[in-house]
């Protein structure tokens, strides 16, 4: 595993952890269902982290024997899984703010249980951030879901805020909506990176923008005259595409194959291409 990539999901659990602890001894001495639920948040962080650090080592196997293209298809693998494990904590936690919401149980709201969301936001948002420059400085689709999964956590921390704070002024029903909200805001970030993921399991076409790139770039190498198709896939994270340029069917094979092997190789120059299979049509 690249060491900046290691580094990144080792702060991601140790940060998490660090989180979970904290956040979960003031929900439970304060009594507040939002920080419970926050915590529970971050326990699910830590696990999605863990797969993240898992399928991340897998993903930079070399190929071999039984997987020719390598690994890649492990990254989106660990989004899958961090989308079903929020999908689960999010109903989890309406069920138990529900619940709240009807029994207006009063929470104990301290100093100590008011900073505690206050340095959990400050906190993810130096993490999205650090994920973010890592996940596309190495075009990691599971870093940058841990990304956005952490600046969501920011906007969580906030209604857990809210939440208390309503609840000190005597407002009880704040904690427990704000609970609810938080697990709403769950289910839509882990069905968002779910769908993302099987995008790419799918061997989803890149966007047109980078279809366009891939053109220009094959026609750009001396010898070609045209090209005939172009289709590209995602093979995890990174993308396959076939080509099929036109040549000069009075050039020798190996001046036609020279010409494919440059053609490749400007198309593999592209950031987040991996392979191009090169097809010669003689005209």
């Amino acid at each position: 595993m690249n060491p900046i990539a290691f580094r990144a999901t080792l702060i991601n659990i140790l940060g998490n952890s660090g989180l979970f602890v904290l956040k979960l001894a003031a929900g439970i001495l304060s009594g507040s269902i939002a920080l419970i639920s926050d915590a529970l948040n971050s326990l699910n962080d830590i696990a999605a982290s863990i797969a993240t650090f898992i399928c991340v080592k897998i993903s930079n196997k070399h190929a071999d024997e039984g997987h020719p293209f390598g690994h890649s298809r492990a990254e989106p693998i660990a989004g899958l899984i961090i989308a079903v494990l929020a999908g689960i904590l999010g109903f989890e936690i309406i069920r138990e703010s529900i619940e709240r919401l009807l029994t207006a149980r009063k929470a104990e709201i301290s100093l100590f249980t008011l900073i505690v969301p206050v340095v959990t936001m400050v906190a993810k948002a130096v993490m999205s951030w650090h994920f973010k420059r890592v996940g596309r400085l190495f075009n990691s689709p599971a870093l940058l879901a841990t990304s956005l999964d952490s600046l969501m956590d920011v906007f969580v921390s906030l209604a857990v805020l809210v939440g208390i704070v309503g609840t000190r002024l005597g407002y009880l029903f704040l904690d427990p909506l704000a609970a609810f909200v938080i697990s709403i805001w769950i289910i839509r970030t882990g069905y968002r990176i779910g769908m993302e993921n099987i995008a790419y399991l799918m061997g989803q076409s890149p966007e047109p923008g980078l279809m366009e790139e891939i053109k220009k770039a094959a026609l750009s190498a001396p010898g070609v005259r045209a090209i005939n198709t172009v289709r590209a896939h995602y093979v995890g994270n990174f993308i396959h595409v076939e080509i099929h340029v036109e040549v000069d069917k009075n050039l020798s094979t190996q001046a036609s194959h020279d010409i494919g092997k440059g053609v490749e190789k400007r198309v593999e120059g592209i950031g987040s291409l991996e392979k191009a299979f090169v097809h010669i049509d003689p005209v």
